[in-house]
């Protein structure tokens, strides 16, 4: 690993990786933990904050990476074919992993969560190589305004302007024009067409906290200005919410800078721990998963669906290996949700051992 790379940039992408498997993989969906679950819409839980926190680390990893590039003397039109290559690469693996195992392509859902990292990832960095930070500030800003105005003002037929209900908002809407039969839900997608454009905005946030974090003030001085910069933007999206609700699912203005506060904040944390205090040892388990998590994510979610075709007899019932884990050893031993949060724990610790060689070896998977 280059010395200097800011090692606090990994850990937090590795947590967030961890906390995907943690809330994607409970041992029984009947018996989770509240705040291991999503918001049912309005508002937030924990667990909302971990995709926006994922693509906050890209667009950071965007202006460290490709500024370094550039400082080497690569004009930034020699990048567009590996930002290409690399986007595309993403979304065919999402869709590879929604197609497998049945590859049922008439009805296979095309949006999801590696599509949003691949288009937000080609979006943000073509900006980022383009514009300048005043520049991409102005347009975080316009993209946030422009959503709520879209949302709020333009009608839906049968509906009307500013429904933001779960089956009556502009978003569902679109999706199910341009997508439908290829959707999460018949008549909607939470990673859909519209609420990526402010996703956008969170990566362009996050090249922001980028460009912070390669000037020239001490760490300190750095910390302070993201933690500060995070206290105003947690308030904001607060304060926000009730003229346009924080929501995970749409994606609103107010959720983009509600969790990009959040992320500075969180972010701030692991940066005070490693980059100033230099308290790594904690962080190992996520410098592993950080320094692979596409590969992580997309191996640990791969693996869930390989289980998944596997049947285990059990009083007279067909049963997966989860099941059965979670049936006969997990929830006696522990109880109903401790158990089910036993599950994708176990699993975390069984992918942190698959990479671990990896990591050691200095080998980082990259698409």
């Amino acid at each position: 690993m280059p010395h200097n790379r800011l090692i606090s940039v990994d850990a937090f992408r590795g947590l967030t990786i961890a906390a995907m498997i943690l809330v994607n993989n409970p041992g029984s969906w009947s018996f989770v933990y509240p705040p291991l679950r999503h918001a049912e819409w309005h508002g937030w839980t924990p667990t909302d904050l971990i995709f926006p926190f994922f693509l906050f680390i890209v667009g950071i990893s965007i202006a460290l990476s490709f500024s370094k590039r550039i400082e080497k003397g690569r004009p930034p039109g020699s990048l567009y074919a590996k930002i290409f290559q690399r986007s595309t690469a993403i979304f065919a693996l999402g869709l590879f992993l929604h197609l497998f195992p049945r590859f049922r392509f008439a009805t296979m859902r095309i949006p999801g969560v590696l599509q949003r990292i691949a288009v937000c990832f080609l979006i943000g960095a073509l900006i980022y190589l383009n514009t300048r930070v005043k520049s991409r500030a102005a347009l975080s800003l316009v993209i946030l305004v422009g959503f709520w105005a879209i949302m709020t003002f333009v009608p839906v037929p049968g509906i009307g302007a500013g429904g933001l209900d779960p089956k009556g908002n502009l978003c569902g809407f679109l999706d199910v024009k341009l997508l439908a039969g290829h959707l999460y839900k018949p008549d909607f997608d939470p990673e859909g067409i519209l609420s990526t454009l402010p996703a956008v905005a969170t990566v362009l946030l996050g090249t922001l906290a980028g460009d912070w974090l390669r000037g020239a003030q001490t760490n300190v001085s750095k910390l302070q200005g993201m933690l500060v910069a995070g206290a105003a933007l947690t308030a904001a999206g607060l304060a926000l919410h009730p003229f346009f609700p924080i929501n995970k699912q749409l994606w609103t203005s107010t959720f983009v800078i509600f969790t990009a506060g959040m992320a500075l904040l969180v972010f701030g944390a692991c940066y005070y721990l490693i980059e100033i205090l230099g308290a790594r040892k904690w962080a190992t388990p996520f410098l592993v998963f950080g320094t692979n998590a596409i590969a992580v994510f997309a191996g640990s979610t791969l693996m869930v669906k390989i289980l998944m075709m596997i049947t285990i007899p059990d009083g007279g019932q067909a049963v997966t290996p989860m099941g059965y884990l979670y049936r006969h050893v997990l929830s006696p031993l522990a109880g109903p949700t401790l158990g089910s949060l036993l599950y994708p724990l176990a699993l975390i610790l069984l992918w942190l051992l698959i990479i671990l060689p990896l990591y050691k070896r200095k080998i980082f998977i990259r698409l």
